[in-house]
């Protein structure tokens, strides 16, 4: 008997004749990549579309039985290659699971299933006045699953923090197939080792997240106020959302785009966009900054008086439809960059008072390997998004070495490889250089003690 025969009998053939369990060459050939463009060598030995709890404990016990690997995976929206499945695996596909199982207003909490849509649980909650913070671009079709195994960010990380804020409680399906649950649905819960924020980030290198008691909050009260600025050069834009959190305003919303990248948006939407958002096409970067609650006018007055005095063309939204066009404008992003090429979509961060010089760094970087890096940043908490335009379909060797060289000089300034796509395939070959060799070594150690057959996505993260 081999571990598909195994899996069958244990899931059932009722269950297998349903689609659970397939070895479809399209699917299993669809399941290698992710919206990073990296895609695996080989081909998947079958894909699971888990339905239940049950279903994800029967392939990991048929994975432990046989020593196979099995690499979970949700929507496939990931940036970094971590759900990408690899030869001879399982894939672990718990979509199908996208049930929301409990909404209580009086404790600010919701009770999910991996497989819920980021947007979806957001429309769940709007009629009881309350919301799900981690706002990834992927909101749409991402799910609350991969927002956990990614620790995604987004938008309203500024101020509502990256999903590991919003996370109270998690169940987890072991590599051997035991059921654990972690955390707790009270506001505080110290017992113990904190296996919860553990879990979050872990990129299904530690256990596969089956459910997830999430943290909503209330929707702030009034209507959101939103200015965008233009900027001579990115630096000042820099300086100038460094100095809008100096001054402890807190905006919801903080975003950044340098000079090539909304030369590329103003391509794709038309310069007349730019110019009625702004009232004229001067500058070269742009700051979009957001305030939510009851201080939003006070607030949006104030940093618009920042923005003056470091040198920025400012407008004030009149509404929220025009708040709406000002924040279309970020949105536009991601497929201006598409219309003019491939793509990678690079993450790293650095303290916010760094920012100017990791702007800086990224022109060098360009320049001297003649490559576009279109960037836009998460201003608010210095997390930017350096994008390598190329000639595709596979990455370039130069683009790679550009890649490095950014990677290493955001940990110079003291960032971090990753502020939100996490570290998957694309960069584990910098994640040493990051910890240092004990932390490093410890960590490998913590995987074992979860994982000890090494089962569990191997290849990602720690290689």
């Amino acid at each position: 008997m081999d571990v598909l025969d195994w899996l069958t009998a244990a899931l059932g053939e009722d269950v297998v004749a349903a689609g659970v369990l397939s070895t479809d060459p399209a699917l299993l050939d669809a399941s290698r990549g992710d919206r990073s463009g990296w895609r695996a060598d080989g081909e998947p030995r079958a894909i699971v579309f888990a339905a239940s709890v049950e279903h994800v404990q029967a392939t990991l016990r048929a994975a432990s039985e046989f020593r196979v690997p099995v690499v979970p995976r949700g929507a496939g929206t990931g940036l970094a290659g971590g759900a990408g499945g690899t030869s001879g695996s399982i894939v672990l596909d718990v979509s199908r699971m996208d049930r929301i199982l409990e909404i209580v207003p009086e404790d600010q909490l919701a009770v999910v299933q991996p497989g819920v849509i980021n947007s979806d649980l957001n429309a769940a909650l709007e009629p009881h006045g309350l919301f799900f913070a981690p706002d990834p671009a992927s909101k749409a079709v991402s799910t609350v699953g991969g927002n956990i195994a990614t620790n995604a960010g987004g938008l309203l990380c500024a101020k509502y923090g990256v999903t590991r804020e919003a996370v109270l409680g998690l169940d987890v399906v072991l590599a051997d197939g035991r059921l654990i649950r972690t955390g707790h649905r009270t506001v505080k819960g110290v017992t113990g080792y904190d296996l919860t924020a553990l879990f979050v980030g872990s990129e299904g290198t530690l256990g596969v997240i089956v459910g997830a008691t999430v943290r909503a909050l209330p929707i702030p009260p009034g209507e959101p106020r939103t200015l965008g600025a233009l900027f001579p050069d990115v630096r000042a834009a820099a300086a100038a959302a460094a100095r809008i959190t100096a001054a402890r305003l807190r905006p919801a919303v903080m975003e950044l785009l340098d000079g090539p990248a909304l030369e590329r948006i103003a391509a794709y939407l038309g310069e007349e966009t730019i110019r009625d958002a702004f009232g004229a096409t001067a500058g070269t970067s742009h700051l979009l900054v957001q305030f939510d609650g009851d201080g939003a006018t006070a607030d949006a007055e104030a940093a618009a008086a920042l923005i003056r005095a470091t040198g920025g063309t400012v407008r004030v939204a009149a509404d929220a439809a025009e708040g709406e066009r000002l924040l279309a404008i970020r949105r536009a992003f991601h497929p201006a960059l598409a219309a003019t090429g491939e793509v990678l979509i690079e993450d790293v961060a650095v303290p916010r008072s760094r920012m100017p010089e990791m702007f800086d760094a990224i022109e060098r970087i360009s320049e001297r390997y003649g490559i576009p890096i279109p960037t836009v940043a998460h201003a608010g908490d210095g997390n930017l998004h350096p994008n390598f335009v190329f000639t595709g379909p596979a990455v370039p060797d130069e683009v790679w070495e550009a890649a490095g060289d950014l990677f290493r000089t955001a940990v110079d300034l003291g960032g971090t490889l990753t502020g939100e796509h996490g570290i998957g395939v694309l960069k584990r070959r910098w994640l040493a250089d990051e910890l240092g060799p004990d932390s490093y070594e410890l960590q490998v150690k913590l995987k074992s003690v979860f994982d000890p057959l090494g089962i569990l996505n191997p290849g990602k993260v720690f290689g």
